[in-house]
């Protein structure tokens, strides 16, 4: 079932690695070509079967995906408990700020660790969550301005804007369309409106003629260390929006 997730990758790879971004953007990282390894192993494991919940991030942490090429891919989480580990190349042109070091990367991303400690909490074994969940990311791009900081897909330069949601819309369309979830829940604002984007289109994802209940849009609040919010116990108050919205 991966199968077309990964075809699917590889063509947003390439696609997105076409376009060209005005300022405030100066540098972009693609971390589907230079971590490809990882990331098609990921897609391989856990994008094997179908799914009843698909968990949906922004884009690539500086610290995480942008380092193992998987999504919220804090490196003790992803080493440690997903199983996943190998070699990572280099982006085409990269930051003094911001250095690709693979799983040598000694510095922790927050929001990796605090999702994938929730999933670990919950699940027990990754065996067990790839039986009911998946994460993914909205966007393959870490996009970076002239001081190395990182700008979030929604800053880029409204001209970009468009051509990039074409590609990330139709991957995600393919996500969905092929795990088949009953829920895609948004992490974070950003996320969570363009998964409405997709359920507003009755995301396209029903086989004909099924009886599956159509599938149900809804967000958690991202676990990123800038919102107040999120620095207050964020696993309990994801877990807490996640049980009473009968997800788990």
């Amino acid at each position: 079932m991966s199968t077309p997730i990964i075809a699917a990758a590889r063509d947003l790879a390439r696609r997105a690695d076409r376009l060209r971004f005005k300022e405030p953007v100066r540098w972009v990282y693609n971390p589907l070509v230079y971590a490809w390894q990882t990331h098609e192993e990921y897609l391989a494991r856990y994008a094997a079967s179908r799914k009843r919940l698909v968990l949906l991030g922004m884009n690539p942490g500086p610290w995480g995906m942008a380092q193992t090429g998987v999504p919220f891919g804090e490196v003790t989480s992803v080493r440690d408990w997903l199983g996943i580990d190998g070699e990572v190349g280099q982006p085409h042109q990269r930051h003094a700020r911001l250095a690709v070091q693979g799983f040598a990367c000694a510095r922790s991303e927050v929001s990796g660790r605090r999702l994938w400690a929730l999933m670990r909490s919950h699940y027990g074994s990754p065996d067990a969550f790839s039986r009911d969940a998946f994460v993914s990311n909205y966007c393959p791009l870490l996009f970076l301005d002239a001081a190395g900081r990182n700008i979030t897909p929604d800053k880029i330069h409204k001209d970009d804007r468009e051509p990039l949601y074409a590609l990330c819309d139709r991957f995600l369309a393919i996500v969905v369309g092929t795990l088949r979830p009953e829920w895609l829940v948004g992490v974070g604002a950003f996320a969570a409106r363009r998964a409405a984007v997709l359920g507003g289109l009755g995301a396209a994802t029903a086989p004909t003629g099924a009886t599956e209940p159509a599938l149900r849009v809804t967000s958690i609040l991202h676990p990123s260390p800038a919102s107040p919010r999120a620095n207050r116990d964020w696993a309990a108050q994801a877990e807490a929006a996640l049980t009473a919205q009968g997800i788990w």
